[in-house]
């Protein structure tokens, strides 16, 4: 029989460890089993661009890891998964394997593969476990910074005699560009295509590094003697860091960190950000079901989550890591993270807002989405997104009443509103148009966050000035938008005690309402359209952004009623996953080939629902909302991931997966939110 096995697991401990925790922790980590497993991670690598499993990381990291599922690949975590490279790669299957080997043949422990007990995940940390005749052997893995992540092995003698084994770390790179080289105690990781570098390093006296060709390694093994029900532990780190950040400050972090209360710290951190939530959730959906959801949407986002670095001044979320081309920011998806984040994160949501904003040209423009290294992606100067950014700081205030942030943003807040109306509004009538900054009809589209929609087949672009363009046509969803944000600055100026620009907001907004109710609304179809710029032509089509003026609260009671009615017809939107973003009896409707001509966007679903409960349709609010949960494929269930958008018909999760925003809005359908 082969005498070496190797070990490995990943698992989230919320229960099982937190036995020894303290009195610091919250008093009822009992209730908090609905957060194990809740993503499923379980997979290794094949390839560097391997995109088949799901990724775990915390505090912002670049880097990701996930847990073998494959016999030679045990014992260690998979990945990393850099995101510090390119659009993500693997650097390798398994980074620091840790291999156990008997000496004395007659005292041979059974193989591990056949004694994995558990795998699991939660929100603060990776574990997994494996119990053999001879040995019990568990290895977890938590972040200690956005830089940094630490792996720890304990292996337990069971029998009643004494054994003695050899330890061995090794680890195997993909050709990604990245080489292996000794420095020291430590083997540092220099990569061609990111300045981001990588350290390994061993805390339990491990020694004698040897790389081969700069993409293998092993170290000296390791003898040691085990007693009866003796233990050992084994503790390693991994570190990828950028250039901005002090890598010896962070090896001095790294070698004066307990373990046991770094798990600790992050478990209790992890924990006091469930409990913000389940003290919002609505009556209704305040039980086992709905907080598993609400866990799995804040760890979608947690996934998400990255550090400054590079041309990013401030953290925020990506849309989805899993997509190659969403490692950036975007303004439309950083206003819908950060009220989502509002709930348990104000901090995380603040400077979210600060990555946009970072970037607002002295005219009031914010560009459309940024990325970290502009070699592979610049940033996108050609559009912007819709106005929900002031919709976003109040969201934030609602949940932190910070003064200075509200200080910090109002100004910038009225310089991208005036913006709208100086550069978006062709006739200068008062409503606003999307456009863009080069003239073409593409980044117009995009600019209204919904690409394709019918209702642009057949606009044309106007120049308004130099760099400032406009579609021939008026569109009910954005000057609803901007009716919202007038009412939402009159109240973070109110909240500054600036009573006459608040005033003034009011006043706006009064205005605007009157204009988008006459406007907009077909009393023959009951619902909103665009029109073209004189405004007596609707656009037709029904989609989605018939229902902002619900969300925006500007329609009347009886234009509310209407919109309702359809909203609620079967053969219209009330389908097996509601309110999808155009009609189902149209004939241009098509999820599966139309990125916004059918599918169900939760972001859009979020406004329709909310939308009724502005007007006090609270109970088909709460049926379309479970309605939306169960007939959305895998929402429900633990492991599977959040997508970015769903087939309205079959539920099935289309595009990309471990999306950030379809997160944000299930919290803010799940909570009792302004």
């Amino acid at each position: 029989m082969d005498n070496s096995f190797f070990f490995c697991l990943i698992a989230f401990l919320f229960l099982n460890s937190c036995r020894d925790v303290g009195e610091s922790e919250p008093s009822t980590l009992h209730q908090f089993s609905f957060s194990e497993n809740v993503l499923d991670y379980k997979g290794a690598p094949n390839s560097p661009r391997d995109r088949d499993m799901l990724m775990f990381s915390d505090q912002g990291a670049w880097f990701a890891y996930g847990l073998p599922d494959t016999i030679g690949y045990h014992g260690g975590f998979s990945g990393p998964f850099l995101m510090t490279q390119e659009n993500g790669v693997w650097l390798s299957p398994v980074l620091q394997r840790l291999e156990f080997n008997l000496i004395d043949p007659g005292k041979q422990p059974s193989s591990l593969t056949n004694a994995l007990i558990s795998q699991k995940s939660y929100a603060s940390h990776l574990e997994q476990v494996y119990v053999g005749s001879v040995l019990n052997v568990k290895q977890e893995l938590v972040y200690l910074s956005a830089h940094t992540a630490l792996q720890r092995t304990v292996v337990t003698n069971r029998t009643d005699k004494s054994i003695s084994l050899d330890a061995q770390y090794s680890g195997q790179l993909f050709d990604v560009g990245v080489q292996a080289e000794t420095k020291g105690d430590q083997i540092a990781l220099i990569s061609e295509k990111s300045d981001a570098v990588g350290y390994l390093l061993f805390l339990d006296g491990a020694k004698g590094i040897q790389i081969q060709d700069g993409l293998s390694y092993n170290l000296e093994k390791h003898r040691f003697v085990l007693k009866p029900q003796e233990s050992k532990s084994f503790l390693a780190s991994q570190t990828f860091i950028f250039p901005e950040y002090s890598w010896e400050k962070e090896k001095r972090a790294i070698e004066a960190i307990s373990f046991d209360t770094l798990l600790k710290r992050r478990k209790v951190e992890a924990q006091k950000e469930l409990l913000s939530l389940q003290s919002k959730l609505r009556e209704k959906f305040n039980d086992s079901l709905y907080l598993t959801l609400a866990a799995k949407a804040r760890l979608t986002m947690q996934n998400n989550w990255r550090v400054p670095a590079g041309e990013l001044k401030h953290q925020g979320l990506f849309p989805s890591y899993h997509y190659e081309w969403f490692h950036g920011f975007w303004s439309w998806d950083s206003w819908k993270h950060a009220a989502g984040l509002s709930l348990y994160h104000p901090e995380l949501a603040k400077d979210q807002i600060r990555a946009m904003f970072d970037f607002q040209h002295e005219n009031g423009f914010i560009v459309d989405c940024v990325y970290r290294d502009t070699t592979i992606e610049a940033h996108n100067l050609r559009d912007t997104k819709p106005p929900l950014a002031a919709w976003a700081v109040a969201k934030i205030t609602q949940h932190s009443s910070d003064t200075s942030f509200v200080k910090e943003m109002y100004p910038k807040l009225k310089k991208y509103h005036r913006w709208w109306y100086l550069d978006r509004d062709h006739d200068q009538d008062g409503l606003c148009e999307y456009g863009s900054t080069d003239g073409t009809l593409i980044a117009a589209k995009w600019e209204s966050g919904m690409d394709n929609a019918i209702r642009f087949d057949g606009a044309k672009m106007l120049k308004n000035s130099e760099r400032a363009f406009s579609m021939n046509q008026e569109s009910v969803d954005l000057n609803s938008y901007l009716y919202a944000e007038k009412l939402y600055l009159a109240k973070l100026a109110a909240f500054l005690h600036l009573e006459d620009e608040s005033k003034n907001w009011t006043d706006e907004a009064h205005v605007l309402k009157e204009r988008i109710q006459k406007q907009f609304f077909s009393e023959k179809d009951g619902w909103f359209y665009d029109t073209n710029l004189k405004g007596d032509v609707f656009v037709e089509g029904a989609g989605s952004e018939g229902w902002i003026p619900l969300w925006a609260k500007v329609a009347s009671s009886e234009q509310a009623k209407e919109v309702k009615d359809k909203m609620m017809d079967p053969m219209k939107f009330y389908v097996k996953v509601p309110f999808q973003t155009m009609a189902a009896d149209h004939p241009k409707f098509n999820p599966l080939k139309g990125y916004w001509r059918g599918p169900n966007w939760l972001d859009q679903a979020y406004f329709g629902i909310k939308g009724l409960r502005n007007y006090g349709f609270e109970e088909e609010a709460d049926v379309a909302t479970i309605k939306l949960l169960e007939g959305a494929e895998g929402i429900l269930d633990k492991g599977t991931p959040i997508f970015e958008n769903y087939h309205p018909l079959t539920g099935k999760g289309l595009n990309a997966p471990n999306f950030s925003w379809s997160a944000a809005h299930i919290l803010m359908l799940l909570t009792n939110e302004e």
